[in-house]
């Protein structure tokens, strides 16, 4: 039977819920053990999917097609685990599921209420699809004491009543914070954060500290006396310089020795934290450095591209060099100033996004980019801007255009429905936006002879795509007398899935979101290869 560790949050938002469960799930992993990490959502929304990055940055996508929470590409990047649809509920789904049973009529003429048949659903997620797992890590989103997590802090009372206590264990991250004005650490915040845990009937058994300083033993002493928790299991958590320092932090502190000790349960082998340390002194101690620009609308904020900047990453690391990240806002990019904003950078990466904003000015840089010879990765509505800034100036089609963003002009780029009237189901409608993309893993065949075949050094690729609207096949002939490659198709020829720019040192667009699937300890082909030409362009 597996065991439960089910991560809290209290005092603030955004402490680090989500790395630190993927570092205990790395951790865990090391010493031997299967691991499984899920994410409960608090908001209403079914999913992520048709919500503003700057409301709740990246969606994250799984292989199974599901739109998730970012903190599931923590865990993957961290654990290496392959994430899946039945890992991250949000609470529309839950009332969604719910009423969908009351209007079928499956509670027999019952009043619904949210205790039982609201924290029943979430205790069937928490339980669902996990066989073999050693361990399961279920992180609750939002802070204890908010509204919406009542129902999920309530489910998981139960569930640990339900399966005994001595197989769930209760992890609480809080802030103890440092005020400068008095040169002080405070844990009085810990101390209430726990007291409205308790308040709702869960006594947390190991507390996580986290804070921007070292906490003395004396402060360590007082949560532990305050909170009732013993003093082993008063983890200190002091801010990193990168993120890839967490599992070592986190195994300094012994998490995963206390958490094996609550369950009894007695180590297979040491974990071993030499790759992270490996990664951690090339990102903070390598000299050499390239400059990348990220154009895109969403830059602004940070976890809006997570998975993109974390992949950038990996990719230096791959080749022993920091990568940094110049963010510019496509929609503030005027024409007249592309040269001046560009001309220090060694790479220019378009991502995914949707809508007409900012256009043109991703049209004008990767024009720059193309006459220039500077290396271009364009990922998802990257590659489309591509293809129409390619048909504009080389094929000369003035009016090219997607449908999504121009109901006039040429549409190079359109809905599978609008060009595609048979033998394919259609992805997306204009009226319901929620789920309707092509979602997920699909496969691609890489043309032989191609640089993007050479990258991958493999024919079948499977890559995670997020999209609605597609390049129209129709055109292929014509872009390729021109030198625009179709290097990647579908398996069955109709959707183009790669472009490749001949007479070019490194312009590549892909389809799929290739960020999804990179590690730090497995950086991307794609980035690796993007990042090398990158170093290799001065």
């Amino acid at each position: 039977m597996a065991r439960y560790i089910f991560v809290t949050g209290g005092v603030v938002s955004s402490l680090g819920k989500g790395l630190s469960s993927a570092s205990l799930a790395y951790l865990l992993q090391s010493r031997g053990y299967k691991v499984r990490l899920r994410k409960l959502d608090p908001y209403l929304n079914v999913d992520p999917g048709t919500m503003s990055p700057f409301q709740h940055g990246e969606v994250f996508v799984t292989d199974d097609g599901a739109e998730t929470d970012l903190d599931l590409g923590h865990y993957e990047r961290f654990s290496g685990v392959t994430a899946k649809k039945t890992d991250n509920i949000t609470t529309g789904k839950i009332y969604s599921d719910v009423l969908r049973k009351e209007r079928k009529g499956e509670y027999l003429g019952k009043t619904v209420q949210v205790i039982p048949h609201i924290t029943n659903r979430i205790k069937e997620f928490i339980k669902h699809d996990s066989y073999k797992e050693d361990f399961v890590i279920c992180e609750i989103g939002g802070i204890v004491g908010d509204i919406e997590s009542l129902p999920f802090v309530e489910a998981i009372r139960q569930f640990s009543n339900d399966i005994d206590k001595k197989n769930a264990l209760f992890i609480h991250l809080t802030l103890v914070p440092y005020l400068k004005a008095s040169d002080e650490i405070k844990t009085k915040p810990t101390q209430h954060s726990v007291k409205e845990l308790r308040s709702i009937g869960i006594q947390p058994d190991i507390i996580i500290c986290r804070s921007e300083r070292p906490i003395p033993l004396e402060h360590r002493k007082k949560i532990s006396l305050f909170c009732n928790v013993n003093i082993k299991n008063v983890i200190e958590t002091v801010d990193v310089k990168t993120i890839y320092e967490a599992p070592i932090s986190f195994a300094r502190e012994k998490l995963d020795v206390q958490v094996l000790d609550y369950f009894k349960i007695k180590s297979k082998k040491s974990n071993n934290l030499l790759p992270w340390k490996k990664i951690t002194k090339i990102t903070l101690n390598t000299k050499r450095h390239v400059n990348i620009a990220i154009i895109g609308k969403y830059v602004e904020l940070k976890d809006a591209y997570k998975s993109l900047d974390e992949a950038l990453t990996h990719g230096g690391i791959s080749n022993n060099l920091k990568v940094n990240l110049v963010r510019i806002d496509s929609e503030k990019l005027k024409v007249s100033e592309i040269k001046n904003k560009l001309k220090k950078v060694s790479g220019i990466l378009i991502p995914g996004g949707f809508g007409k904003r900012g256009t043109e000015g991703k049209i004008e840089a990767i024009r720059y980019a193309r006459i220039n010879k500077i290396p271009f990765l364009g990922i998802c509505y990257g590659m489309q801007m591509a293809i129409i800034e390619f048909a504009r100036n080389q094929l000369k089609i003035k009016k090219a255009t997607s449908s999504e963003f121009d109901k006039g002009g040429v549409h190079i780029i359109g809905l599978m429905h609008e060009w595609e009237k048979s033998g394919r189901k259609v992805q997306g409608t204009d009226k319901d936006l929620g789920g309707t993309m092509r979602l997920g893993s699909y496969d691609a065949i890489l043309k032989d002879k191609s640089k993007i075949r050479n990258i991958y050094k493999s024919r079948l690729i499977k890559e995670r795509h997020r999209h609605r609207y597609e390049v129209d096949i129709s055109y292929k002939e014509i872009f390729e007398k021109k030198g625009l490659i179709f290097s990647g198709l579908s398996p069955d020829n109709k959707l183009p899935e790669i472009i490749e720019l001949k007479n070019h040192p490194w312009f590549i667009g892909v389809q799929f979101h290739p960020e999804f699937k990179s590690r730090p300890l497995s950086p991307h082909p794609l980035f690796s290869s993007f990042i090398k030409a990158a170093k290799n362009h001065r």
